[in-house]
């Protein structure tokens, strides 16, 4: 019988894909990352792996907390905190979704998701703070945490931002190189900086141009699938042998 994983199609890609295809990206909306990081826990649940993980999340033990703040722990705002229910509060289940969320009393996956889209190598120091930061927090919430770190890297020739009405693209000079001009730099620092601290590290590397009629490609859809399965794999396996 083939793998049923086989005809997956991964949530967390296509809802990452969503943030630019057909619309304006606005690097600055805060919930991006939170509302990405939530499928990662839909697609655990598809491919199967983990036969505790598949009973904590069916049995609604573990939940989402999509506010990602864990009761009594000092930790700041992470994305896609999933972790044990505070006994005697009633989970939560949206619609389409089939983890549940609510308030949780520890930390058993962390995951924190980054995107960077255009001037890369300034924000690189700021975002490689946040995400060792990150998984400090996380494991203030459980020392077993697993922790998941996902950063999307536009490889796009030219680019445009906005802020609120105004538009500013890409020159490739000065203060305005274009993506691709830092994009391999930023991976490499990121690789180096920031993805040993984390159980897993993915990048997302990905076209945008976030101009009309706003079209996105992934740099190599095959990998990046191939990619982020394994990691998949990889958590699932882990969550059986901590959990």
């Amino acid at each position: 019988m083939a793998d049923p994983a086989s005809t997956l199609e991964y949530r967390l890609l296509a809802e990452f894909r969503r943030l630019f295809e057909g619309r304006v990206y606005r690097h600055r909306s805060s919930n991006q990352g939170d509302f990405v990081a939530m499928h990662l826990y839909e697609d655990l649940l598809a491919i199967n792996r983990s036969s505790k993980l598949t009973e904590a999340i069916e049995h609604q033990r573990s939940v989402l907390n999509v506010q990602n703040r864990t009761r009594g722990i000092k930790a700041r705002r992470g994305d896609g905190t999933f972790g044990e229910i505070i006994p005697g509060e009633k989970p939560l289940l949206d619609q389409g979704f089939k983890v549940a969320r609510g308030p949780i009393a520890t930390v058993e996956i962390g995951v924190e998701v980054k995107i960077l889209a255009k001037a890369m190598i300034k924000q690189i120091d700021r975002v490689t703070g946040d995400l060792l930061k990150q998984v400090a927090h996380f494991k203030r919430g459980g020392k077993t945490a697993i922790t998941v770190g996902i950063v999307g890297i536009n490889y796009a020739a030219h680019t445009v931002s906005y802020e609120k009405d105004r538009a500013t693209p890409t020159t490739g000079k000065g203060g305005f190189p274009h993506p691709i001009q830092e994009a391999g730099e930023a991976e490499r620092r990121l690789r180096t900086d920031a993805a040993p601290v984390f159980d897993e590290f993915i990048v997302l590397r990905y076209r945008a141009t976030n101009e009309d009629p706003f079209p996105f490609e992934w740099v190599d859809y095959d990998l990046t699938r191939q990619d982020y399965g394994a990691v998949l794999a990889r958590i699932s396996r882990e969550y059986q042998s901590r959990f």
